[in-house]
């Protein structure tokens, strides 16, 4: 059937996250207290990482890594979650859309990637501790963490290019507060079945297995450091189990979100924003709250900033 002329719309409305006044501004003060601090904490673990020494190992200047794409991440959605519930008219232009879907997928993909590295890096420590530093010294670990940059950014073309010949000529009405493929790929006006399985396979069936693969690595771990004894058991599984719990706290919300057919459910906004405004939120507090290292290194920080400023008054 040949295609039918259409108008391209311009611009896309937002139902957000409530109609209600009342509910949109404790929304705002909570969303907005939430984005603080997901900066705030991210910021801190990025600037004890590159102050402290001791915290100079190829496991911190990775979580320095995944900290600066959180602090991206939830720049890419909250800034304008923010703006929306305060406004009466939530719009963003068709190419303001594309271009958030873009770096929504960018950084959502270094976040997988650099999970991944993560893990690889604990998978060398454990395994190979004679020769953890000759393997991951610093040239590697920029080279994986350039990798993870390239491979969101081929992740975020592939994304936006299967998007960008549809013909997208009405309605434009988004029941959601961000864009994103599930979302966007509805409104387009012509039969969209093998596309959406294509997203689905693309997105859902790979992050499913990539998360599979990733717990069963961690369990692998989990049971070499039955065999080990000391302090460096108990640190090493206090690790492992910091990082199984932002793995999850990751890749289960992608997984409900890609991993099925993209219909509207009523649990849809609720997944959304713990996707998008609360995980990134949570990295900083699970890997600052359960590390020693990470909370000594706060002290001595604490301690060098306390003297100076006292001597400045």
């Amino acid at each position: 059937m040949a295609m039918k002329n259409y108008t391209r719309v311009k611009e896309l409305v937002f139902l957000g996250l409530s109609q209600s006044p009342e509910v949109s501004l404790a929304l705002f003060l909570l969303l907005l207290l939430v984005y603080l601090t997901t900066v705030l904490g991210n910021v801190l673990i990025m600037v004890v990482v590159s102050w402290d020494s001791r915290l100079h190992t190829p496991m911190y200047f990775l979580l320095r890594n995944l900290s600066l794409a959180d602090i991206c991440f939830s720049s890419i959605t909250a800034p304008k979650v923010l703006a929306d519930l305060l406004a009466r008219r939530k719009t963003i232009s068709l190419e303001g859309c594309l271009t958030q879907m873009f770096f929504f997928h960018l950084i959502g993909g270094v976040d997988v990637f650099s999970l991944s590295v993560m893990a690889l890096d604990r998978y060398i420590a454990i395994s190979r501790p004679l020769h953890y530093v000759a393997i991951m010294g610093r040239a590697r670990c920029t080279a994986l963490i350039a990798a993870s940059w390239l491979g969101g950014f081929v992740h975020s073309i592939v994304q936006v290019a299967l998007l960008l010949p549809l013909p997208f000529c009405g309605p434009n009405v988004l029941d959601t507060f961000y864009c994103d493929v599930p979302q966007v790929l509805t409104l387009a006006c012509t039969d969209t079945f093998l596309l959406e399985i294509l997203m689905i396979s693309n997105n859902g069936l790979v992050t499913t297995l990539w998360f599979l693969f990733l717990l069963a690595s961690y369990v692998v771990l989990l049971t070499m450091l039955r065999s080990q004894a000391g302090e460096g058991r108990r640190k090493a599984i206090s690790t492992c189990t910091a990082h199984i719990t932002v793995v999850t706290l990751h890749f289960v919300p992608c997984i409900y979100v890609y991993a099925r057919p993209f219909t509207a459910l009523p649990t849809d906004k609720a997944i959304s924003v713990t996707f998008t405004v609360i995980s990134p939120l949570l990295n900083p507090l699970i890997y600052t709250l359960r590390n020693q290292e990470m909370k000594s290194a706060m002290r001595r920080l604490k301690t060098r900033l306390g003297p100076s400023e006292g001597r400045g008054q």
